[in-house]
Formats: C-alpha cells, structure tokens, sequence
C-alpha cells in the first residue's frame, strides 16, 4: 500500500482520510491510545481472515473508507470488493494501491447488496453496525451475500465499556427514528452499542452462528480517563503485555475494560 503526500487540492474527505491515515498506517504520534486501539483491531481482523479463510477467496469489505483493510488483503491474495457510501474516496484509495485484485463498488450497501446474493466467501464489517438505524436489517444482509459456509468479522464498539452510556439497540421501541442520522463516520454517528448477548440474538435472527466473540483494548491502549498522557513514557512491549495481561480477567471484568467488542460469524451450510 503506497504512503500519499498531501494535497491541499484534495476534496475535504481525502484530507480526513489522510490525517487518519497518517495515525493508523504510519505511526503518527499524534494520538497514541487511537494508534494502539486501530492498530489492536486491524490485526486482529487481518490475522483471522488469514487463519480462516482461503488465499483467493472473494471478500467483501463493507464503508471501507480509506481501504485500509481492503488493500493489506488484496496484497495477500484475496479478490476484494471495496464498498463505501463515500464514492469519492473510491478515488483515494486507488491512488493507495500497488497490487492485487480490488473491484470498486461505492454506494448504499442496502441497496446494492440486493444483487450479491451468495457471492462472498467473507464480509467484512468493521466498525460499521452501531453507524446503521437498523443493525437487524443490516446483518440480516451481509448475511445474504455470504456464501453458505461464509464468514462475517464484525467490529465494533464494547456496549458494557465502564465509559459508554448510548442505549442498546434491544432497548428501543422504534429505530427507525434514527434513520436521518444514520451512516455518519467516526464516534459522533454512533448510534447504538452492542452487547454480547445483542451481537448472538442479531445473529441467530440473520440466521448466522456466533463462532468467535472477544473483547480488546484497555483503558491505557486506548489512551482513556487520562492514561493516554503515560503512552509516550511506556515501552510497547508493556503497553501490549498490559493488554494481554486484562484480556485474561474474568469475563465480568473484562468486558467492563475493554472498548471493542470482535465477532466471527458463520453462514450454515457448505459453499
């Protein structure tokens, strides 16, 4: 994936990107508990795509924004298809690409996903489900175009986080009162938070099976309540083996102190 220099010509969505990028792909030290955080997930979700699924397999990579997955994955070997409500930023990340097979498909992922039923091996949806009015309906989506035997890696936000206070999606009578709000990027279009026991009641109504649930990322990796000013003192061989170390408290706990939530998610069936 190439490094872009920036642009002062560049449309305003390119010039967010790019500051994102320059934190997550680049070791900018900007904002190091964000850093820590992206850099936690993004391995996480490229480490279990390249466990579970086969080299050459097609994966869907649902608001893929900057590419920032779909690009990695493509140099893998895998054949991606880049989604994003942002059409423009199709743009920016063709710019970003060196090799591998990618196929651009910008738009309404409710809208076009009607014509992709069964395609993929694997979807991606990272740190999209809480963005959406009707995360039922959204799943229930993915699902279709997953092909039977399919993977989904769902990322997103820990609902039972001591510093979250948004409502659970199972606690409101009518979501679709968000539906003005809904697909706004970054924390402020969060719309709901998820729980565990939410992720396994939206999968078995999207008639998927929950292989994989985790939670990551700790108060000090994710720079929270303050700890973000000790992360330009501290070793990162600490910083990680911190993380290790409460990712191995008991579940109570642990979902109490991490702030995302992971999910593997299996389509019955054989491709």
């Amino acid at each position: 994936m190439l490094r872009l220099t920036f642009n002062e010509n560049w449309p305003e969505s390119w010039k967010l990107t790019y500051i994102y990028d320059e934190i997550e792909l680049w070791g900018s030290r900007s904002n190091l508990g964000y850093f820590y955080q992206y850099r936690i997930r993004r391995g996480w979700a490229i480490r279990s795509v390249e466990q579970l699924v086969a080299v050459g397999s097609e994966i869907l990579d649902v608001a893929a924004g900057g590419g920032n997955f779909t690009l990695p994955l493509a140099e893998m070997g895998y054949r991606l298809t880049w989604n994003d409500l942002r059409s423009d930023l199709a743009g920016m990340v063709q710019q970003k690409h060196e090799w591998g097979q990618v196929e651009y498909a910008p738009g309404n992922i409710f809208e076009i996903a009607r014509e992709w039923e069964n395609r993929f091996d694997a979807v991606l949806a990272l740190e999209v489900i809480e963005h959406v009015a009707h995360p039922d309906e959204f799943l229930a989506g993915l699902a279709r175009v997953t092909k039977p035997g399919g993977r989904l890696f769902i990322t997103t936000p820990n609902g039972a986080y001591f510093r979250f206070a948004l409502p659970r999606f199972s606690d409101c009578p009518d979501p679709s009162v968000f539906e003005s709000v809904q697909f706004k990027p970054n924390s402020d279009g969060h719309i709901f938070l998820l729980y565990r026991d939410e992720i396994q009641t939206l999968a078995d109504r999207a008639g998927l099976y929950v292989e994989h649930i985790a939670v990551l990322t700790n108060p000090l990796t994710s720079g929270h309540v303050k700890l973000g000013h000790l992360l330009p003192l501290l070793p990162e061989s600490l910083v990680m083996g911190i993380e290790q170390a409460t990712r191995k408290l008991p579940r109570i706990l642990c979902d109490k102190l991490h702030c995302q939530m992971v999910a593997i998610l299996r389509k019955p069936g054989q491709a």
